[in-house]
């Protein structure tokens, strides 16, 4: 498992595609959203929440994607099945890996976040980074799965959003919900239900993807 996940986040070193993507994508769909207000509104801030998330999303359906087309590829897929390792293992790893890589997207783009907002950098981001984690978790554990499953169709680019975006509902309203309250001033232990929602939705993904991996990826 460590092999896997270490042989994802060299190969992203030496070519940075995948960071360099979602840092792309995520800032002008940020940029984008920004214009999309006056910069004197008061709806600005109640739009801010919504907005990260939509980079969030966007970004992430793009990392995932990728994660297993770099392998089908270079001919290494079929190479990983045969390890003499469980196949729930591989879910893991990459799993982790696009994990890692959204997160290291989002330290960037959350700077960006504030600026395109006209927000002021508080203690409140601190717990912000929470949201961020347990939703990006689980949002990187399900499109991981749903990844490995359209790796193999031709129409994996229209197929991945479809079959991932309807089961990552609640980690959206989740995400929103709680970055809302908590850009608005708000403590975790006013959206701790949310967050336990989030919690729940992790480790369900993951428990699931690990046991159902070996027969997502059957020809």
């Amino acid at each position: 498992m460590l092999a896997i996940l270490m042989k994802d986040v060299l190969l992203e070193l030496r070519t940075k595609e995948t960071l360099a993507a979602l840092l792309t994508l995520g800032v002008l769909t940020l940029l984008v959203l920004s214009f999309a207000f006056d910069p004197t509104s008061e709806l600005r801030p109640l739009a801010a929440p919504g907005s990260l998330w939509v980079a969030v999303v966007f970004a992430g359906v793009l990392a995932v994607n990728r994660s297993f087309l770099v392998e089908r590829d270079n001919g290494c897929l079929q190479g990983l099945l045969l390890c003499p390792l469980d196949r729930g293992l591989i879910f893991l790893a990459k799993a982790l890996a696009n994990f890692l890589f959204m997160l290291a997207a989002q330290a960037v783009l959350l700077p960006v976040f504030v600026v395109f907002f006209n927000l002021l950098p508080t203690l409140a981001f601190l717990r912000l980074l929470l949201v961020l984690l347990l939703g990006i978790l689980g949002f990187a554990g399900a499109g991981t799965l749903f990844a490995a499953i359209s790796v193999r169709t031709r129409s994996r680019e229209v197929m991945l959003p479809l079959l991932l975006l309807p089961l990552a509902v609640p980690v959206l309203i989740a995400g929103v919900v709680s970055s809302a309250r908590i850009l608005a001033g708000g403590d975790l232990g006013e959206v701790s239900q949310w967050l336990g929602l989030l919690a729940a939705y992790d480790l369900g993904v993951l428990v699931v993807g690990w046991l159902v991996f070996e027969y997502a990826v059957e020809e």
